[in-house]
């Protein structure tokens, strides 16, 4: 090059000034400390540090950028880049997510994480990108119970009736009508002043959801279900990724991974200290005999069976394998 054509080049790229960092919004429904905003604020961390201060994620909890479900809506028309969603709002679009959720699949964490870290989680994987979602990384939502305002639930005869808010989430509701309850669909955002205000008698969740959002304090009975597990699907819009380069892809990608393994240890040690504090604060908890539970929702398996065959006795042969 020659040297005025070398100078004319520098004078144009410091003129142009540096490049212009990029933002971008992630949004999800969990309160702060939930190890769900945790991570996602370690990811918006490391995506910063990653990239040198050029992409920037501005994380909007507690639904502050809208409910998991219009999240996905504008994920998918690219006017929100990232969030750490739900399985059941997901499923919505991406039904085959909802077979992680089968009744009684998996018995503990490490088991479903095996079956979502091998070619069961590609394939649910490659079914989100065709809806314009990508999987960055399974994040762990935990083992759902049940808790209620009524009394102990120690058998499915005593859910009869009983209004449990689900998700919008149809494998939920399929378990909880198997069990003969009267399953309330509505927005997380919305469930404590509907538990509060006895618009439904109960709901499911986590340990650490039930928590962080404070449901213990108007559901004095929690009953240790173990009904289906959650995943925490932390996505990207994939319309957004594809104008980003491989190597901005890339340092996303990472920054999920290592976001998700703080969630997943996060996880663990909050669900395993959480029922003492909840005890100190008045909930009565027990344990249930699964056996008639996991009987009365066998139709449940039938059902999604007949929509997903090879992805049902897949996912059943996975985690018999990954709980040997």
């Amino acid at each position: 090059m020659k040297l005025r054509h070398f100078l004319a080049a520098t004078a144009i790229a410091l003129c142009a000034g540096p490049v212009a960092a990029q933002n971008f919004q992630l949004s999800h429904n969990a309160a702060a400390g939930n190890p769900k905003d945790v991570a996602s604020e370690k990811f918006a961390e490391l995506v910063k540090e990653k990239s040198g201060g050029r992409l920037n994620v501005d994380v909007g909890g507690a639904a502050q950028f809208g409910d998991d479900a219009e999240t996905i809506t504008n994920m998918r028309l690219g006017t929100i880049a990232f969030s750490a969603n739900s399985q059941g709002a997901t499923s919505a679009v991406v039904p085959e997510m909802a077979l992680l959720g089968l009744p009684f699949l998996f018995q503990n964490l490490d088991q479903a994480e095996a079956v979502m870290d091998g070619p069961v989680g590609d394939k649910i994987e490659a079914a989100a990108e065709a809806q314009g979602l990508v999987v960055l990384s399974w994040w762990n939502n935990g083992i759902r119970e049940v808790s209620n305002s009524k009394g102990p639930i120690t058998t499915p005869a005593d859910l009869a009736g009983m209004k449990i808010r689900t998700p919008p989430d149809p494998m939920t509701i399929d378990i909880f009508t198997a069990l003969g309850a009267s399953p309330t669909p509505m927005a997380f955002s919305e469930l404590y002043i509907a538990l509060q205000q006895g618009v439904v008698d109960g709901q499911e969740n986590p340990l650490i959801n039930i928590h962080s959002s404070k449901l213990h304090e108007v559901q004095p009975f929690i009953s240790m279900t173990a009904h289906k597990y959650e995943a925490t699907p932390l996505l990207a819009s994939k319309m957004i990724m594809d104008t980003l380069s491989p190597e901005d892809q890339q340092i996303i990608r990472d920054a999920a991974a290592e976001a998700g393994t703080l969630n997943r240890q996060m996880v663990r040690e909050q669900t395993e200290s959480l029922k003492g504090e909840m005890e100190k604060a008045g909930v009565t908890f027990n344990d249930v005999d699964p056996a008639p539970f996991i009987e009365a929702t066998q139709p449940v398996y039938e059902k999604w069976r007949g929509q997903f065959p090879e992805l049902v006795d897949e996912i059943v042969a996975a985690a018999q394998a990954a709980g040997r």
